[in-house]
């Protein structure tokens, strides 16, 4: 029953809040996803006096074809689902004090995406978790659509073909794990141990690779990526790279290594080397983008490109940094992007060079930012350093040059984001930041909750690894089992 709870309660929850009205919107959806959070943080208790067994549920759906609603919640899927529902508050509680037309349905959509996250977490069943995958584009579509930037419009349309054609592959891939399957189910312990020829693994592997990828994004797939960050509403783009781009390496360690390990043999190198390559494209293009946001956007396809290069390593030290930087990026980019929307708003510039000295006259804000940025670029005590240092010494263990080369995106990082910091904080005030108003109580609640949760991760990372140890080393040991 606590599984059904925690992933219908964003589904009342959002509508509750389309029932609400305007006025009330925002703070019945906050009031939702803080309980949503309380109920998480409970069955964190429970999860770890009964392990994984408590929390499952399953009932047939279709008999034919064979698709059941299987859920379930182990290590790897806790940490995900803790993450999703630790930042929903925060997003929700950024948009106060900020007006938007037809509340209601904002924030409506946002718990929407709530519950169909939660789902592509807790799915079990390949054709349960393609239907969550799907259902996650729904909101995000039309909140970037309906409350994006002047271009919108084509930007929109752009992620949505992207993320949509790759989803397509997914499902053809699993349509033939399906009938590959001796019992023709999608089950998901069915489907790991199915076996399949190395010769069929291969062309599968680049069926629902092609659909990871795409939503990670991983160069050369990454191209909607920047544009829809930029032009989509602050809370959209948290929700876009603090949650839903952790479906895509989430299904790299969930599905498709130890389904396909014949498959991640054959191709994981050249798809490895894809994202190192990733990782230095996008912290040179992080470099001389002036624009806040893409420079956070460009950022953040480094970050990932690291976090899957780790997953594809195939060793226990990539997988341990991989699910460590999920969570740590997910709570640095969504600090990034909030402060990024603070700035521009009050400036009504994401030029980095129209800016200065907003030090000066806003110092509340100026060292909150300061965490999120020590954190983003794996200062040692903070949450990014931790999933950072693993991520290298498991691509170190699987190959010297590319942890070279990967290694460049904690050089690269640290000279886009605090020379970005310098210009826009340091020195003197001008025209645009004179008037620079501090944070007001919501702004410094969400920074300083989000600037503990780095300093504390960063000293105390254990229960993290505690969690997910055993589900990773049962996917490792499919994965080696070629």
């Amino acid at each position: 029953m606590m599984t059904l709870l925690i992933l219908l309660l964003p589904l009342v929850a959002s509508v509750a809040v389309l029932l609400s009205g305007n006025k009330m919107a925002s703070r019945v959806a906050l009031l939702f996803t803080v309980a949503q959070l309380a109920i998480t943080a409970y069955a964190y208790t429970l999860f770890k006096q009964q392990g994984a067994e408590a929390f499952t549920f399953f009932h047939e759906w279709i008999s034919s074809p064979k698709i059941s609603i299987n859920l379930g919640i182990d290590g790897l899927s806790f940490a995900m689902i803790a993450l999703t529902n630790f930042l929903l508050p925060l997003i929700v509680l950024s948009a106060f004090n900020r007006e938007y037309s037809n509340a209601k349905t904002y924030f409506s959509l946002i718990l929407f995406m709530q519950f169909a996250l939660n789902g592509v977490f807790m799915a079990y069943d390949g054709m349960l978790y393609y239907i969550f995958w799907e259902l996650a584009l729904i909101p995000i579509y039309f909140i970037a659509l309906g409350w994006g930037g002047k271009n919108r419009v084509p930007v929109t349309l752009k992620f949505f073909i992207y993320t949509l054609a790759g989803s397509l592959f997914m499902l053809f891939g699993f349509i033939m794990l399906y009938y590959y399957n001796p019992n023709a189910s999608f089950n998901i312990v069915d489907l790991y141990n199915t076996q399949i020829c190395s010769c069929n693994q291969g062309w599968l592997f680049w069926m629902f690779f092609l659909a990871f990828a795409i939503k990670i994004p991983i160069v050369p797939f990454h191209t909607w990526q920047a544009d829809t960050y930029s032009e989509a509403p602050t809370q959209g783009t948290m929700l876009l790279s603090g949650i839903m781009l952790k479906m895509g390496t989430y299904s790299l360690i969930r599905w498709l290594l130890p389904i396909l390990p014949a498959g991640v043999a054959e191709w994981g190198p050249l798809a490895l080397t894809l994202c190192v390559i990733g990782i230095v494209y996008a912290s040179v293009i992080a470099i001389m983008h002036g624009d806040l946001k893409k420079l956070f956007a460009y950022s953040s396809v480094a970050h990932v490109g690291l976090i899957s290069a780790g997953i594809f390593a195939l060793n226990i030290e990539g997988l341990q940094g991989s699910v460590a930087q999920m969570i740590a990026h997910g709570v640095n980019v969504v600090g990034l992007f909030f402060c990024a929307d603070i700035i521009i708003n009050r400036t009504q510039t994401a030029n980095i060079n129209s800016l200065g000295g907003i030090r000066n006259v806003a110092p509340r804000f100026n060292t909150l930012f300061m965490i999120v940025v020590l954190g983003s670029v794996a200062l040692p005590l903070t949450n990014g350093f931790i999933g950072e240092f693993l991520l290298l010494f498991g691509v170190y263990k699987y190959n010297t040059w590319l942890a070279a080369f990967a290694g460049l995106t904690i050089i690269l990082g640290a000279v886009y984001m605090l020379r970005m910091f310098q210009n826009t904080m340091l020195g003197n005030t001008n025209a645009n930041t004179e008037n620079f108003a501090d944070l007001n109580w919501s702004e410094t609640l969400v920074l300083g909750i989000i600037a503990v949760v780095i300093i504390v991760m960063g000293i105390y990372p254990k229960p993290i690894f505690e969690l997910v140890q055993p589900s990773l080393d049962i996917i490792l040991n499919k994965a080696l089992a070629k």
